[in-house]
């Protein structure tokens, strides 16, 4: 591939390299002719000239925020009834402000690079073996998360139907049968969105999924003041777990800190509310005037609406059922509920929603690993888009525990996607003469790759822990 020196004294790439693939052709392409250095306002600027970026500010975060708004929203209630509101309020403040810094890490190597793929990150890091650890492990953690969200449209969307219509529970009809609709709701609408050539078009499709979780906010807000704390048992007949309080008393009031066995469960799925780093590099591609600072503000802004919306999910579905409440929000409220019926609904729409912005991910990978040097072809990305979902479909309908095994893997990819593989590239990448091994801010990445390490073996372990004993926790993500 040809680099020509302009008049200027810019590289402008030529023909071999197509600027509308924006990860076409990268491993050819110099570390220094990856991007430019542009003053400004009499400060040095990074510009990089991989992708022409034509998403909006607002478009991005849209993205971002629907890659972070996960359906463990929907367990955040629960966390809160094990750890108290005052516990809570702490840990989440603190997984925010690490996710903030973990997405800093993994800008400030691809500034360094000029590289804006993960994949290529661990490539510069360790060579062929770390771009092919990186594209594995995003590969395998998105595909759990979409699992994860056809999961819910398998088990959800028949029950909405069914109150809906008001027909009897398993009603037999082919309408009805979640191995059907999950193929419908793949092909009639997530494969048409996976079909977009860049993610930034997914932005409104984002806008409209967060504007359903805004929807299900405000109506677990109004619940709270138009329902009564339950004492005996829920609007669906089940009884509640009298493990967190076993006083009838204590049952209906909110408890600042807190301590129980599930309390050591939260922690780990707490830890990963915000995870969103395999999305923050595609977007960062296709960020119109991008800047490492820009992109950052793009991910505080969406950290701190996710942050706004699963505390104020967590405080008032807590006061609203207490200690009653179940790992799963929605299944304490009442299946002839229309209100509630809609919200079912709507959350449905955003968990869908969000399945093709998971998926762009993947995509990127497999293209990075094995078609890293060929220009953007539509046969080959509608291709991928195709396989991938037909083969997620085939997981979810066939395999009836793949949740759990996802959930094993989901505790070592989540830990090194969030903390572990941002702090060692942040480590390799970053230049010695710039900061020293000895310097804070490699020390601060040192510490921080350790704490993924400790998470990592706290999710393996309380992981186990349920499969040995048989107890169900929320799902994280």
């Amino acid at each position: 591939m040809e680099v020509q020196k302009m008049s200027n004294g810019h590289h402008d790439l030529s023909r071999d390299k197509s600027t509308e693939s924006g990860f076409d052709g990268l491993e050819n392409i110099k570390e220094g002719d990856m991007f430019l250095h542009d003053k400004s306002n009499g400060q040095i600027q990074t510009q990089f000239t991989d992708f022409v970026g034509k998403t909006s500010f607002g478009m991005s975060i849209f993205n971002l925020s629907n890659a972070i708004m996960g359906s463990g929203i929907l367990g955040l209630a629960y966390a809160m009834a094990n750890t108290g509101i005052i516990l809570f309020v702490i840990l989440l403040i603190s997984i925010a402000v690490l996710s903030s810094y973990s997405i800093h890490l993994l800008l400030r190597s691809a500034e360094v690079v000029g590289i804006r793929a993960y994949e290529q990150l661990g490539n510069h890091a360790f060579g062929t073996p770390g771009k092919i650890l990186a594209a594995c492990v995003i590969t395998v953690h998105n595909i759990g998360a979409m699992s994860s969200y056809l999961f819910i449209v398998k088990i959800e969307l028949p029950r909405i139907i069914e109150g809906l219509f008001e027909l009897p529970d398993n009603y037999p009809a082919w309408f009805v049968d979640g191995r059907y609709l999950i193929i419908i709701v793949s092909v009639g609408v997530i494969l048409p969105l996976a079909f977009m050539k860049r993610i930034g078009y997914l932005g409104y499709t984002s806008g409209f999924s967060l504007s359903c979780m805004v929807f299900f906010l405000i109506s677990v807000i109004y619940k709270k003041f138009v329902t009564g704390c339950p004492v005996e048992h829920s609007s669906n007949g089940t009884f509640f777990n009298e493990s967190i309080y076993n006083s009838s008393a204590d049952r209906c009031e909110a408890k600042l800190i807190t301590a129980n066995p599930q309390t050591a469960f939260t922690i780990p799925i707490m830890a990963f509310a915000f995870v969103c780093h395999p999305e923050v590099l595609p977007i960062y591609t296709e960020l119109k005037n991008p800047s490492k600072k820009r992109m950052q503000n793009v991910a505080n802004i969406s950290i701190l609406a996710m942050f706004v919306m699963y505390l104020l999910t967590a405080i008032f579905g807590y006061l609203t059922f207490y200690a009653n409440v179940q790992s799963e929000l929605l299944e304490m409220y009442s299946k002839k509920d229309t209100l509630m019926l809609c919200v079912r609904l709507a959350v449905l729409v955003a968990v869908t929603l969000t399945v093709p912005v998971v998926l762009f991910p993947i995509r990127r990978a497999v293209l990075q690993l094995l078609f890293a040097n060929e220009p953007f072809s539509w046969m080959r990305h509608i291709l991928i888009a195709v396989c991938l979902l037909f083969a997620v479909n085939l997981l979810v309908v066939f395999v009836p525990n793949i949740r759990d095994i996802f959930g094993f893997v989901g505790a070592t990819s989540a830990p090194s996607l969030i903390f572990i593989l941002p702090g060692i590239f942040y480590i390799y990448i970053v230049p010695n003469e710039q900061e020293p091994l000895k310097s804070r801010p490699k020390i601060q990445a040192m510490v921080f790759v350790t704490l993924g390490f400790i998470f990592m073996f706290m999710s393996i372990t309380f992981i186990t822990v349920e499969w040995v004993t048989g107890k169900k926790s929320m799902g994280a993500h």
